[in-house]
């Protein structure tokens, strides 16, 4: 008798909303649960719960809300620091 194993399927990391508070909102991917605080991710502040958890993996650490137009990366949401969101103003002389 041949025991052969069965096919896996594509992998199906799922991303979901745990938890909001007026602060901020907790996702679970991958077994890793993750806090983003409005104050540094303020485009989330005025979003309903609705729009918060339309929440989609787009690919491997890249996440997407379509209805906010919203792209992060992972990496953003782990390391904020290191992703500013207001740039440097930079002075042009008038000619």
């Amino acid at each position: 008798m041949s025991h052969e194993s069965e096919q896996r399927g594509q992998g199906t990391s799922v991303v979901e909303v745990t938890n909001v508070s007026k602060h901020g909102f907790w996702l679970m991917l991958d077994g890793t649960e993750r806090f983003l605080a409005f104050e540094l991710f303020p485009w989330f502040r005025e979003a309903t719960i609705g729009q918060i958890t339309e929440v989609e993996l787009v690919e491997p650490g890249h996440l997407r809300w379509p209805s906010m137009d919203i792209d992060l990366a992972l990496d953003s949401i782990d390391r904020p620091d290191e992703y500013p969101l207001v740039s440097k103003a930079t002075t042009f002389a008038k000619g």
